[in-house]
């Protein structure tokens, strides 16, 4: 006997969010790909195993895109492949908004960390810029250059 999920499938999934509020719409972006908005915020969802999985992780909408959250350490931008905004605290807001709504009417699971505010999907600090390349071994006293 088959054991019934209490994970509802992706059509599921969709129907559940249509009748919470949520918009959703096909986005020629990503294959499969279906695109959630609410509060001025959007995620793409596609088709997996388990139901729902993001493609495009939540977002501010920007112009028809969805705009990424980037981290700089002293603010939180919204970034599209055409602009980079400064965040506002509202649309902060919007975003975490929408995020725990989408994962509460998905069923997907609520992580502590992300339920206490907005997280990034990009840090760049710019203190800590240039730090990707690792120093090339220093030469010691005893070894001469070129020889083995």
């Amino acid at each position: 006997m088959r054991r019934r999920s209490r994970h509802p499938d992706f059509d599921q999934t969709l129907e559940q969010l249509r009748t919470q509020g949520f918009d959703v719409t096909a986005f020629a972006g990503v294959p499969g790909g279906m695109l959630v908005t609410k509060h001025g915020a959007a995620a793409v969802l596609v088709a997996c195993p388990g139901g729902a999985a993001f493609a495009v992780s939540p977002g501010l909408m920007v112009k028809g895109q969805v705009g990424r959250l980037l981290d700089r350490g002293y603010q939180k931008f919204i970034k599209t492949s055409q602009y980079e905004i400064p965040a506002s605290a509202a649309q902060l807001l919007a975003i975490h908004a929408f995020s725990e709504e989408l994962k509460q009417a998905s069923g997907a699971i609520s992580l502590y960390n992300e339920s206490l505010g907005t997280t990034s999907d990009v840090y760049e600090y710019d203190r800590l810029q240039g730090r990707e390349v690792e120093p090339a071994a220093a030469v010691q006293p005893w070894e001469l250059p070129g020889e083995h």
